[in-house]
């Protein structure tokens, strides 16, 4: 059996401590010892005991084979205090050869606070000096029987754990995650999360191996794991005292107590080996971390009993406090945290859920299941369908929904947990929402409302007949909602069903459901000044059948053009001047919102096309701007625009650079705007003219209908200046220098005889000459020179060379 890093680490400890070099991994199987514990008129086996109480009456025995040989004395103490020793009579001593076959009887006495089993073989004196030591050091003894506790409790977590993890599949990567998810966090346990990233057929051993730490989650962040590479154990042991508040863990505690134990009770006659305690039943399951002895030294096993303490019951909690469970599920779960040894030990019996007075005989049993994270039912299928028509009236009358308490006992004593709620399968009062983005040829999600407890499969029907799954999950909101996972990959739009089917119902709920094309792109509605005329702005536009607004009803007043918006007209009397969502239906019966705006139409633009034409200087080289973006400002501006009223005949246009400190506005006044028919305009600009020399970046436009209202910029590209070459010259074929010529040589960023820059002339700056001078090499000089420009040194630029000195 494969047992976690933590308790291969005891080897390193016990080395340290000068303990014999044996295997100390805690996995011999050791003697077994029966007990079964009294409290009044009720006897639990010890694995169902978390406590024990003075007066409880002990019966114990030792579980020996037939065939044992070596006489063995199995020794019952108790303890009451560090610096208190016990009396003579707190100490037990049983024959295990001559024990009587129900087991000795043995009376927790006043005042102890810790119990204790030993065994030993049987040597002369051997009774009296076992108890010597004890009464001696009952402080170490109290430690140690503390720390072996915890230990066993923890370890029984962490096997717990590991028992349910290797019975996965080691394939399914999904199923790896899901169950270590599971289990870890039902045994509060944090599981290596490196593992997960290892791959998948390697997942399982990662998470089971020895070599793989499983930390426990109590609160303490350093494990042995990590403390054990900090160097020596005596640096290692001052560092954990002091970790997490000086809270030590429960394994590094027990290994400090044995270390003690084997440092300062070794005598040549006696060497005390520990004993973890796996308890099943009535029997105390031992492992041990070394082999007993039974030549001088001679080995003592030390066990450790629960304490001897008040009742501490369980603090349990519902995973989801919100989450509604289905009577009829017939793998009811319900899922519990706050208490890991719920899972990990038998401390929790006789679990029930109580549905009150009103329906006695609908107790349900239960038996807490590790893998599943909660709690799961002990009796067979037919109890719980039997018991759910008793609690449905109950339902009926609490509005659908019954509620049940969780109640059991914790050893001896009742204990009361949380209170889940419950559904019967009826009818779940269903309803779909979500679905306006459902959309054909692609897998979408919807919300299921409604009692959705007891559903247990839903799938979507096509009107062939034709089925398909549908997955779904409690939705994120917590109300008890399905969220849903609708396979709608390769399906035409249309109208479906979605059937439902729930746990113990025969019968079928269907629910229509539609696929759509692609949601329309509507921006927005402008309302018209008159209040009876308005217009929808956005794609596909014809999929409008009606808009109301405040209390209108706006319908289409023809087939709409292809300008992007739609006119309509109100077809009923009502306010709808206060409006800021308009309710759009379209032709396939979705509602949309869409925001309602009082702006003017006329002056809402779409740019059709932009284009700029250079207007070279006299002399000056063929240029081609880099970038289809760059507008030259030596040149000349030409746009088309559309509007989506009726352009009207006081409205500008007003062209831009960003920020407004340029500008220029056209009107149809003049012959720089020009309407081709009622929404389009043609502009034309003379950059120059319109903005100086200094002009340069992001260029946009604008409509001014005049009212003091603007609309929306429209982006143009970028305006860019450039340098005036009129000839590049290269007195000899063989120098590397040529000689540029021109003006505004200072617009340049860098100069190039290749399109890679390579090598780059960067032009300085504060430069104002009319020449600049570049190595450029025979093999380099073409027919092209490039240039990066200031205003835009993203792109390059072309300058056709027709200087015949440039040529090679």
């Amino acid at each position: 059996m494969r047992i976690s890093k933590t308790i291969l680490c005891l080897v390193v400890f016990f080395s340290a401590a000068g303990a014999r070099g044996d295997d100390a991994r805690f996995d011999l199987p050791g003697p077994k010892i029966d007990v079964y514990v009294t409290r009044g008129n009720t006897t639990l086996p010890i694995a169902q005991v978390p406590e024990l109480q003075p007066h409880d009456k002990l019966r114990v025995k030792a579980d020996l084979p037939a065939t044992q040989s070596n006489r063995l004395l199995l020794i019952v103490a108790f303890l009451r205090g560090t610096t208190n020793e016990p009396p003579d009579n707190w100490f037990t001593k049983i024959e295990t050869w001559k024990q009587p076959p129900e087991g000795t009887l043995i009376v927790v006495p006043d005042g102890a606070q810790r119990a204790m089993l030993f065994v030993a073989p049987e040597t002369g004196g051997d009774f009296d000096t076992l108890r010597s030591a004890v009464k001696g050091s009952p402080g170490l003894f109290i430690r140690a029987n503390m720390s072996l506790n915890k230990a066993s409790l923890e370890q029984q977590r962490i096997e717990r754990y590991l028992a349910g993890m290797q019975t996965v599949t080691s394939d399914d990567e999904k199923t790896i995650e899901i169950r270590s998810a599971k289990l870890a966090a039902a045994l509060a346990l944090k599981p290596n999360a490196g593992c997960f990233k290892q791959p998948v057929e390697d997942q399982v051993d990662c998470l089971t191996q020895t070599s793989t730490p499983l930390l426990l989650d109590d609160g303490h962040a350093q494990t042995i794991s990590n403390a054990i590479s900090t160097g020596a154990s005596g640096d290692f042991f001052n560092e954990a005292g002091q970790a997490d508040n000086g809270v030590y863990s429960a394994y590094i505690g027990t290994l400090i107590d044995l270390i003690h134990l084997v440092g300062m009770l070794h005598t040549a006659q006696y060497r005390y080996i520990p004993a973890i305690s796996f308890p099943q039943g009535p029997t105390m399951n031992l492992k041990l971390n070394a082999p007993p002895s039974f030549y001088n030294p001679k080995s003592v096993i030390v066990i450790a009993l629960p304490a001897i303490q008040s009742v501490r019951l369980p603090s349990l909690r519902l995973a989801n406090p919100t989450q509604v469970f289905c009577l009829t599920n017939p793998a009811l779960m319900l899922p519990l945290r706050g208490a890991p040894l719920l899972f990990s030990t038998s401390f929790a019996h006789d679990l029930t859920i109580d549905f009150g007075p009103s329906a006695p005989s609908a107790r349900i049993s239960l038996t807490p299941d590790a893998f599943d994270g909660g709690l799961i039912r002990a009796d067979a299928n037919q109890a719980l369908q039997a018991a759910a028509p008793s609690i449905a009236p109950k339902a009926s009358a609490m509005g659908r929904s019954v509620r049940g308490t969780f109640r059991g006992y914790w050893g001896f004593n009742a204990f009361e947990g949380p209170t889940f709620t419950f559904q019967p399968s009826e009818d779940g009062n269903w309803k779909l929402t979500d679905t306006d983005n459902l959309l054909a040829g692609k897998n979408g999600k919807a919300t299921l409302q409604g009692d959705t407890a007891c559903i247990s499969k839903i799938t979507l029907a096509n009107a062939d007949g034709t089925a398909a799954s549908v997955a779904f999950a409690p939705a994120a909101t917590g109300t008890g909602s399905l969220a849903l996972e609708i396979p709608l990959q390769g399906k035409q739009p249309g109208v479906y069903s979605l059937v439902l089917q729930q746990y113990g119902s025969s019968t079928r709920k269907t629910l229509p459901l539609s696929a759509y094309n692609a949601v329309p792109h509507l921006q927005k509605v402008l309302m018209g000044a008159t209040g009876d005329a308005a217009t929808i702005l956005g794609q596909d536009v014809e999929n409008v059948l009606s808009v109301k607004i405040g209390e209108q009803i706006f319908l289409p007043e023809a087939e709409p053009e292809d300008y992007g918006s739609l006119e309509l007209r109100a077809s009923s009397a009502g306010s709808s001047t206060k409006a800021v969502n308009a309710s759009v239906s379209l032709k396939d019966g979705r509602v949309i919102s869409v925001p309602v705006t009082a702006e003017n139409p006329g002056a809402i633009l779409r740019l059709l096309s932009v284009e700029s034409t250079i207007t070279p200087h006299e002399g000056e080289l063929e240029v081609t701007l880099g970038s289809h973006q760059d507008i030259p400002l030596h040149g000349t501006l030409h746009f088309v625009v559309q509007s989506v009223g009726p352009f009207p005949r006081s409205q500008t246009i007003e062209v831009a650079t960003a920020g407004g400190a340029l500008h220029t506005r056209l009107s149809l006044n003049s012959d720089n705007l020009i309407l081709q028919d009622e929404h389009t305009a043609v502009g034309t600009v003379d950059l120059d003219k319109a903005f100086g020399e200094s002009a340069f970046g992001e260029m946009r436009l604008r409509a001014a209908p005049g009212d003091g209202t603007f609309g929306d910029w429209i982006t143009l590209g970028k305006l860019v200046r450039r340098p005036h070459i009129t000839a590049v010259h290269c007195t000899e074929l063989d120098t590397p220098t040529c000689m540029i010529e021109g003006s505004d040589l200072f617009l340049a960023l860098a100069f190039s005889a290749t399109e890679s820059f390579d090598p780059e002339i960067p032009v300085p700056s504060g430069f104002d000459e009319t020449t600049f001078a570049i190595p450029m090499r025979a093999s380099e000089r073409g027919n092209t020179l490039y240039v990066k420009l200031r205003d835009d040194p993203q792109a390059t630029a072309m300058i056709r060379l027709r200087d015949r000195n440039a040529k090679p």
